[in-house]
């Protein structure tokens, strides 16, 4: 590790001056997203992914060079460092192999093997270990060892048995040639111990089950695990301790010539049997975990960050209800800026059964504020209420739709101090309506006020490592907050923390100075806040948007440092940047002069100068934009009615390994498989769709006594029906 910078360029193909470039930028405390945006210049234009491996393996070097330090000096302060031991640590390429080699080195604890070195039986370890020929009988040799810790002869080679056994398990070759040995063929079997407890059947494929390591499949580790967990499966690890046992004896070859060669050949099968086996089957585990761990936070990172990019509904006021039977069906209808305009609960469900009260209740509501959307959450008496928004578009009809909305995590925003703050003299019930609404209006502005975990797009996210999780939907969702750009005087604190370099404390100081001092005029006003420094406020302002302010620029993703360079491009061009014709200006500066010479002209980089363009042209862009608008629907459309061949329109809800599951209207999503994704073969679901896509599916077979659909996206057969 004596090259960091040769060792991440080697690993990531980079050039060492970018990869010098850039990590110092992440030492000198810059975010992820600004130097993705506004530092391309020093990282050779790598784009957020690219610079997201590049931190992870960043800090996976520094944590490995960082333990090969520590163990050297252990290891020197012991005075036993020897050359070749010191290049091997230093040679080494992951912390499992620095941990191998410091395993002799390591305090050790009262073994069974530290007891025989205290009893004086070091000397017959060596003599095994060595293969040596006795000057004598075993009896006789064993017996000039005995003393109150070793009252027999057996007792003393037992314990010089239990020092070679230890030895053994302690070379870094004879570990690792169980590991691959194990890694290469050994296989998790799990088997049931508790049906009963089992209900449902959840765990069922799991009652007889055996597969090869390499074979297995991450949701199969979460499944078992979660299993073993429950006390309704027990696992293993089958390996092949004879073949393993060989190998190793071939590292410790026994003298069949000695008298020795049996304890020697004894040792190494305890050795096998008792210490190494039981480490590397727990290593393995863990390593499954982790690796099954990983991969489950990137399939809850992938459908968030789907999730987080679905396209808001702009301009519509929308009236949320937050179904129920007993305790009624909450309503709250906002405008098209989210501001709750009405509340109210109505009862058509049962017990009560106040149906046409409820619609005509409700149909005073739409009328009385020109609801155009109705955001029906997807809980309990959900498709009820469906019929209900149906009947109400029949009544009023014009454009009036309805659109059903995923209230995952609405009780708990509900009950947060978020929601207590935003919606003070409002009753806890129905607040749940109104997240409703806005989730329809802006997913990503409502999403960010709650826990990432609830919101259920996810793949056993509630087992894997929570800090890992959390990581990763930090990381996710400051991505998309900052790809977006966010309103400077409107945003609430739960997603101005996401904004590059803030956090939640000057997200609140932010939302708290705006309450005291009036919307924000410009992005410089930033410096007034308090705890906002130079650093905080070159990380933040670029992705921080002020539609109404005293600069033009501060609609756009322009940094205020390439402010200048905009200005006199402004002025060569002779525009101004609320010119309408501004976009036709610049296309044409574009067409006719090399973007070379213009950063050339204007002193700035070429990646900064080609945004400075882009934004020009489009500023204060919403990527969302790019997104197909989710299915608005009029009418009911139930399981009863679907057939096979029925070619639908459905939004994806959540992606997993074997497919994805598209919300078509019914009850229940149905799952497309992998298998019907596209002609030939798809290696992974997450290539082809991600949530909030809108796609179109064929209905392939329908299970109603188990509420489950097929569905295709291949194509439609002949003389299918279109709806």
């Amino acid at each position: 590790m004596k090259d960091l910078i040769g060792k991440l360029a080697d690993q990531l193909g980079l050039r060492r001056q970018q990869v010098e470039r850039t990590v110092q930028l992440f030492d000198d405390e810059n975010t992820l997203p600004f130097i993705a945006r506004y530092r391309k210049e020093f990282t050779g234009g790598m784009d957020e992914e690219t610079l997201s491996r590049f931190q992870d393996r960043l800090a996976d070097l520094r944590r490995l060079a960082e333990r090969q330090e520590q163990v050297l000096n252990t290891i020197r302060e012991q005075g036993v460092l020897t050359p070749e031991l010191e290049e091997q640590i230093e040679e080494a390429e992951t912390l499992q192999v620095v941990e191998d080699l410091y395993l002799p080195y390591k305090p050790r604890r009262r073994t069974r093997a530290q007891k025989a070195r205290e009893a004086g039986l070091e000397p017959l370890a060596e003599a095994i270990a060595d293969q040596v020929y006795l000057d004598g009988t075993r009896e006789s040799v064993g017996e000039m060892f005995l003393n109150a810790d070793v009252p027999t002869v057996e007792a003393a080679w037992q314990g010089a048995r239990d020092i070679v056994a230890e030895w053994v398990a302690e070379d870094a070759r004879c570990r690792e040639i169980a590991r691959s040995t194990t890694w290469a063929y050994g296989t998790l079997q799990s088997e049931v111990v508790d049906a009963a407890a089992d209900e449902k059947g959840v765990y069922e494929t799991y009652y007889q089950f055996s597969r090869t390591l390499d074979a297995l499949r991450p949701y199969q580790i979460l499944a078992i695990n979660r299993g073993e967990s429950e006390g309704i499966l027990r696992v293993h690890l089958a390996t092949f301790p004879d073949d393993i046992i060989a190998d190793i004896l071939e590292l410790h070859p026994p003298d069949y010539n000695s008298q020795l060669s049996t304890d020697l050949h004894m040792a190494v099968e305890d050795s096998f049997k008792r210490l190494i086996r039981p480490a590397i089957e727990r290593e393995v585990r863990r390593d499954l975990k982790e690796w099954a761990d990983e991969h489950a936070i990137e399939v809850f990172a992938y459908n968030l960050r789907g999730l987080l990019l679905q396209r808001p509904l702009k301009g519509r006021v929308v009236m949320g209800i937050d179904p129920g039977y007993r305790s009624g069906c909450k309503v709250a209808v906002v405008d098209t800026t989210g501001r709750v305009l009405a509340t109210m609960t109505v009862y058509p469900h049962p017990p009560q059964e106040r149906w046409d009260e409820a619609i005509e209740d409700l149909r005073e509501l739409i009328v009385m504020h020109g609801v155009s959307l109705i955001a029906v959450g997807n809980g309990t008496a959900s498709r009820e209420t469906e019929d209900l928004a149906a009947e109400l578009i029949r009544i009023v009809r014009g454009d009036l739709r309805y659109l059903i909305v995923s209230e995952a995590g609405a009780s708990v925003y509900s009950a947060s101090k978020l929601a207590r703050e935003e919606l003070p003299k409002m009753d806890v019930s129905l607040r749940g309506a109104v997240s409703i609404a806005r989730r329809a209006q802006d997913p990503l502005a409502e999403l960010v006020k709650i826990d990432p975990k609830s919101i259920g797009v996810g793949l056993y996210q509630h087992d894997v490592d929570q800090k890992a999780l959390e990581r990763a939907v930090q990381r996710v969702t400051e991505s998309v907050v900052n790809q977006v750009g966010v309103d400077l005087n409107t945003a609430s604190p739960a997603l101005l923390q996401y904004v590059a370099g803030l956090g939640p404390t000057l997200a609140e100081r932010i939302v708290e100075f705006r309450e005291q001092y009036g919307q924000f005029l410009n992005r410089e006003e930033l410096m007034r806040v308090k705890g906002l420094g130079e650093k905080t406020y070159e990380q933040a302002v670029g992705f921080l948007r002020i539609f109404d302010g005293t600069s033009a620029l501060d609609r756009t993703g322009i940094h205020p440092e390439s402010y200048k360079a905009a200005l006199r491009l402004l002025r060569v061009i002779e525009a101004s940047p609320r010119d309408s014709d501004l976009p036709e200006k610049i296309e044409r500066i574009r067409a006719n002069v090399a973007l070379d010479r213009l950063a050339e002209k204007f002193k700035i980089g070429e990646p900064t100068m080609a945004y400075i363009l882009d934004e020009l042209i489009n500023p204060g862009r919403d990527p969302r934009e790019d997104v197909p608008p989710p299915v608005l629907r009029a009418d009911v459309l139930r399981m009863e009615d679907l057939q096979p061949g029925m070619l639908l329109k459905g939004t994806v809800r959540n992606v997993v390994d074997f497919g994805a599951f598209v919300d078509i209207g019914v009850k229940e999503d149905g799952l497309v498989h992998i298998s019907n994704m596209a002609i030939g073969r798809v290696e992974s679901p997450y290539e082809v769709v991600q949530v909030g896509d809108v796609i179109e599916v064929t209905v392939v077979d329908v299970d109603s006594a188990r509420g489950r659909i097929g569905l295709s996206m291949i194509g439609m057969p002949v003389g299918s029906e279109e709806r």
